[in-house]
């Protein structure tokens, strides 16, 4: 890139809440003035809630071309499509919607993007697994772009303890992807005077990268990581007693149980991965990487750390929830921040955590949900920085212990039996028919309306494929697993299973 060009260098940053967006904007702006050239930023913000992020547009001219032409540059208030230089994005999916829009160009583009996700609305929503796939966005971007650089700068961030923007502009550096050197950049960070220490540990991170992670199509799991006695016994017994192709996908599973409940629940949860296991093995098993074992595994760790008032007291207490909101707010040392959660527990949830015998009771009962019902139908917020809403909600945390004895835990631990059984039966006589019954789980989740409403789901697709002939089985249960997450209603579902009924 010259400094004799007739038009400005052009930068679009495409960046959502929370990443800086605004801060790298004007690190460049800076950083382009005091070296000699004209620059102007603009920006058009986002839609809220993760549905789009903000682009920001930078454009800069030398000063010295532009006095020696005798004319003022003139500036798009936007990103042209097929005339922008530089794009920085802060996460995938919007490295997909920055190519989208025109932003990157084969033979002009640099494309710097971090490899990791900010889940959107319409992911978390979805009944089912909605998480994009990213593979396709890296291998678009690595073919649209002049040159694609992309690690998790969200990773080298949090390690150097700042916000991602500065990773960002170290790549920007380190990639030299615009006519500066590093010591304009870093002087650029020392004299915005905010957290410099920080955001230049960032922007080494940042520099340093470059070059030394090449974007991967393949995304894969994260390795689990134990804490503790505990989670390393968890490890120790995994390594003795699974096959290399699952001891990962297990301790996640295993690790989650002992953070959910306890080591004996953890044990638990190995005991029945391992009578799976035998099954499988028993059934050809390892020729496909005992991929049987691996589906269980994950959607059993699923099913026994169903979510409950019990978990979300649990998760909205801990000390390092304060630490990460006081990090996203950037509270500094001893500047107050309130947190306040919302809290809205119906009867069902409420039920749910009580003794088994009483919370049946009182679901069975018509006269005692009608009488019991009104006291839970509006929500509560609490203040968990207050002594007494934190009190509130540790307290509440505290009934895991008596977790074994509530009602809800005796539900699912029927339901797990059940659907384990299936599973063991069909892996007998089809491995694809089991599979698919172990994949089927997954629609039962959450609580209330949302788990009812999975469960009456999975048992007519589990019965209806189960009376259908056994060539038919697996391919029936996997279309009534996907229509079963397509709407809330579950017209596509009920469509399904009035057709297959009357066929067969």
């Amino acid at each position: 890139m010259t400094d004799s060009r007739e038009r400005p260098l052009s930068v679009a940053i495409l960046a959502v809440g929370g990443q800086g967006g605004g801060v790298l904007t004007k690190w460049l702006v800076d950083t382009a003035e005091a070296n000699g050239y004209i620059a102007q930023s603009t920006f058009v913000a986002g839609v809220a809630q993760r549905t789009g992020a903000t682009v920001y547009c930078v454009e800069m001219f030398p000063r010295d071309r532009a006095e020696a032409l005798g004319q003022e540059p003139v500036f798009t208030p936007y990103p042209v499509p097929g005339d922008v230089d530089l794009v920085i994005v802060g996460e995938m999916a919007e490295t997909g919607r920055a190519i989208q829009k025109g932003f990157v160009t084969p033979n002009i583009t640099t494309l710097i993007a971090s490899s990791h996700r900010i889940y959107s609305i319409n992911e978390k929503e979805a009944l089912g697994d909605g998480i994009m796939d990213q593979a396709p966005v890296a291998r678009a971007a690595a073919k649209a772009s002049k040159r694609y650089i992309c690690f998790d700068m969200a990773a080298a961030a949090e390690e150097a303890g700042c916000v991602i923007s500065s990773v960002l502009l170290g790549a920007v550096a380190g990639a030299g992807a615009l006519p500066f050197d590093r010591d304009a950049y870093e002087a650029t960070i020392r004299g915005s005077g905010r957290a410099v220490e920080a955001n230049l540990r960032g922007f080494a991170a940042g520099y340093d990268g470059v070059g030394q992670e090449s974007p991967s199509a393949d995304i894969e799991a994260p390795a689990a990581q134990p804490v503790g006695a505990n989670g390393e016994a968890l490890k120790a017994r995994i390594e003795s007693e699974l096959p290399s192709e699952v001891r990962n996908i297990v301790l996640h599973g295993a690790l989650r149980a002992l953070d959910y409940q306890d080591s004996d629940y953890a044990s638990t949860y190995l005991d029945r991965v391992n009578h799976l296991l035998q099954i499988d093995s028993a059934n050809g098993g390892e020729s496909c990487g005992f991929t049987l074992t691996a589906e269980v595994a994950r959607q059993l760790a699923l099913q026994m750390c169903y979510e409950d008032t019990i978990r979300v007291a649990d998760l909205k207490t801990r000390s390092e929830r304060f630490v990460k909101i006081r990090e996203h707010v950037a509270a500094i040392a001893n500047q107050p921040a309130h947190v306040v959660e919302y809290f809205h527990p119906r009867l069902e949830e409420v039920c749910d955590t009580l003794p088994a015998w009483l919370g049946s009771l009182i679901l069975r009962s018509a006269t005692l949900r009608k009488l019991l019902a009104p006291f839970f139908r509006k929500g509560r917020n609490i203040r968990t920085t207050n002594i007494s809403g934190f009190l509130l909600l540790y307290t509440v945390a505290k009934i895991r212990r008596w977790r074994r004895g509530t009602y809800r835990f005796k539900v699912q631990e029927e339901l797990i039996h059940d659907w384990a059984d299936r599973v063991c039966e069909a892996a007998m006589e089809d491995y694809d028919y089991a599979l698919s019954i172990a994949h089927c789980i997954e629609m039962v989740k959450g609580y209330g309306d949302t788990y009812q409403r999975g469960l009456t789901r999975y048992r007519a697709a589990v019965d209806a494929a189960g009376a259908l002939p056994a060539a038919d089985r697996a391919a029936a249960l996997r279309r009534l697993h996907k229509a079963a997450l397509a709407d809330e209603k579950g017209q596509v579902f009920g469509d399904l299973l009035s057709t297959l009924e009357t066929v067969h």
